[in-house]
């Protein structure tokens, strides 16, 4: 939910028209967001499929944690230096992003059957579909929801770490309820976002910019589709 300059005097100064821009925009932005998640799937698969691997993730827990690290760190850098940093260095980490997510995404595979992650998969790409439109041709601003929807994300975070310790399924249930609303609604508001930040960007470096607006809606469908799973996972036996 990271804020980006959307002040007049740093709009382009293009001969393009505002829906041209928007288009243009949006279409890099939702091309490298399906690039990441197709990034994410292979290499996901790659690790599940490789007992070596996942012997060594799971006989070194500190490997997992550093990637974990590497990720957060990874969000942090491209969210907070968007502004400063070429396309090129953009669109670097957020493909090691991606591949990292895709390590970690790995297990579970593991966990979930192959039809139920297919089927979670094609229901959250469905779900992400809808909001995203919704939020991008609606008159109607969503502004109002930023507010909650941060105290939301806050409060999913916070319960997911309580959730690691303390495993109990009504609690695992409402987490995953409160996940999948916040996440529909995040889809919503970051679309609409992005459809404004197409209009009012800097005329240099916009390639930086499609690049973290891909960070957000794939972290926004990550988690949806992790949420989901709560729901319409079936675990291996």
């Amino acid at each position: 939910m990271a804020q980006y300059p959307m002040t007049p005097d740093t709009a382009f100064s293009t001969p393009f028209s505002a829906e041209e821009r928007v288009s243009a925009f949006l279409r890099s932005v939702y091309g490298w967001m399906c690039g990441g998640l197709a990034i994410t799937a292979v290499v996901a698969f790659f690790v599940a499929s490789s007992p070596a691997l996942v012997g060594t993730l799971i006989k070194t827990p500190f490997v997992l944690m550093g990637l974990v690290l590497a990720q957060l760190g990874l969000v942090f850098a491209l969210s907070l230096r968007a502004q400063k940093m070429a396309a090129g260095t953009a669109a670097a980490l957020f493909v090691a992003y991606s591949a990292l997510t895709g390590v970690t995404m790995s297990f579970v595979l593991l966990a979930y059957t192959a039809q139920s992650v297919a089927s979670t998969f094609a229901i959250s790409a469905g779900m992400f579909g809808a909001m995203a439109l919704y939020g991008t041709v609606t008159s109607r601003s969503l502004a109002g929801w930023g507010q909650f929807l941060f105290m939301g994300l806050v409060g999913v975070v916070i319960a997911s770490i309580v959730g690691m310790f303390w495993q109990n399924d009504g609690f695992q249930f409402v987490l995953g309820f409160i996940g999948v609303i916040v996440f529909t609604g995040l889809t919503a508001y970051d679309a609409q976002r992005l459809k404004g930040m197409a209009l009012a960007l800097p005329s240099g470096n916009t390639g930086s910019y499609a690049v973290v607006g891909a960070l957000t809606l794939y972290l926004d469908f990550i988690n949806l589709f992790l949420m989901l799973l709560r729901f319409t996972g079936d675990r291996r036996r």
